[in-house]
């Protein structure tokens, strides 16, 4: 499909491997969530985008999609991004929800906690992944706290009175993959004070900051990082993602209704500032 057929939206859901396993959100049957169009792939500068849904939670219409648009052997993960990100800036999308599986690298964390990171660490060696856009990037306060104050508070509501944990601060490492880190890497992240480890919420949130979108993401803790507490096994693994993918989708459905589309609540749209440079960009 052209640029001008991919539909006007304020809110995306960026799917990752905590619901790679179902049908997003089809198998969740909520009576509150409808799916208006799927299979929506849109001409991108960087190539052919990933297949989109358009759904409706509520009186919300949201954008999503699958695996953070990632399809390996078709294109790099950094210009899936750009493709992903590219139709959200079409789109006019305003708030980002995301999700991962993560490593833990803090000895605090068990299998199965949620984690809502504040910051992170990009240990990635994907450059120059951006659009060229005239803008400084200032990346202070890099998640949005109003989403991310509603993905902790639904994620309490869900999973608390299980006597699981929810932690509404820690730093995010990125790494690439797709293989995992080995135990020196992970005993140097320590040192740097990370506390999860993952590979998807760079360049996004990068991205999201140059959209003038605002991000947050939930991660569930699927495995000890190399070297961290004992060592992971592949059945842990598998359980955990299929065995607990609804529960992520219902966390990020639910927090659609604690938002708005406003940007008035938080400091993410000020954090793109013009650059300094325009000389440069004029050229």
């Amino acid at each position: 499909m052209a640029a001008n057929m991919i539909p006007k939206v304020d809110y995306a859901i960026i799917g990752g491997s905590s619901t790679f396993s179902i049908r997003f959100p089809e198998d969740l049957e909520r009576e509150d969530t409808e799916v208006l169009q799927k299979g929506l792939v849109f001409q991108t500068p960087y190539g052919e985008s990933p297949s989109f849904k358009l759904i409706r939670v509520g009186e919300k219409e949201v954008l999503t999609c699958r695996m953070h648009g990632w399809r390996p052997g078709v294109v790099s993960r950094g210009d899936a991004s750009r493709q992903v990100f590219w139709v959200f800036q079409q789109a006019g999308v305003k708030k980002i929800f995301v999700e991962g599986g993560v490593g833990a690298i803090n000895h605090l964390l068990e299998l199965r906690d949620l984690v809502i990171p504040n910051d992170y660490i990009d240990h990635s060696m994907r450059q120059d992944v951006g659009f060229d856009s005239p803008y400084l990037l200032v990346m202070r306060d890099p998640i949005c706290p109003t989403q991310a104050e509603a993905l902790y508070q639904t994620a309490r509501e869900r999973v608390f009175p299980e006597g699981r944990h929810v932690y509404k601060r820690g730093i995010y490492v990125n790494t690439d993959g797709r293989h995992f880190e080995s135990r020196a890497e992970v005993q140097m992240f320590r040192t740097w004070f990370a506390d999860i480890v993952g590979q998807s919420i760079t360049p996004e949130v990068y991205l999201a900051r140059e959209i003038g979108a605002c991000y947050a993401g939930i991660y569930m803790v699927v495995n000890y990082a190399e070297g961290i507490i004992r060592d992971w096994e592949h059945k842990d693994l598998k359980d955990i993602f299929y065995n607990e993918s609804k529960t992520i989708g219902h966390i990020l459905l639910d927090s659609l209704y604690r938002i708005d589309a406003s940007q008035d609540q938080c400091s993410c749209l000020s954090l793109r500032k013009e650059t300094l440079l325009k000389n440069y960009f004029e050229e």
